[in-house]
C-alpha cells in the first residue's frame, strides 16, 4: 500500500491503526471527564440551593432577639 508515496508494510499499518484507536480512547476518556465534571457541578449547585432553602426556612422559625433583630 502506498500512502503519500511512502510504501506501507503490514507493521506499518498496524502500527497507524493502533495509534488511531490510542485517539479514539483518549477523546472517549475526555468526553466522560467533562460530562462527570458538568454532572459534579449540577449536583453541587442542586445542593447549595437545597441548602439555602433549608437555612432560610429555619431562619423564619427562630425567634427574633437580641440587637441584630
Amino acid at each position: 500500500m502506498t500512502l503519500f508515496g511512502l510504501e506501507m508494510g503490514g507493521q506499518e499499518i498496524a502500527s497507524l491503526c493502533g495509534l488511531l484507536a490510542v485517539l479514539a480512547l483518549w477523546i472517549a476518556a475526555l468526553r466522560r471527564e467533562k460530562r462527570s465534571i458538568k454532572w459534579f457541578r449540577d449536583w453541587e449547585a442542586a445542593r447549595k440551593a437545597r441548602r439555602d432553602a433549608e437555612l432560610a426556612g429555619e431562619d423564619n422559625d427562630r425567634p427574633k432577639t437580641g440587637p441584630w433583630g
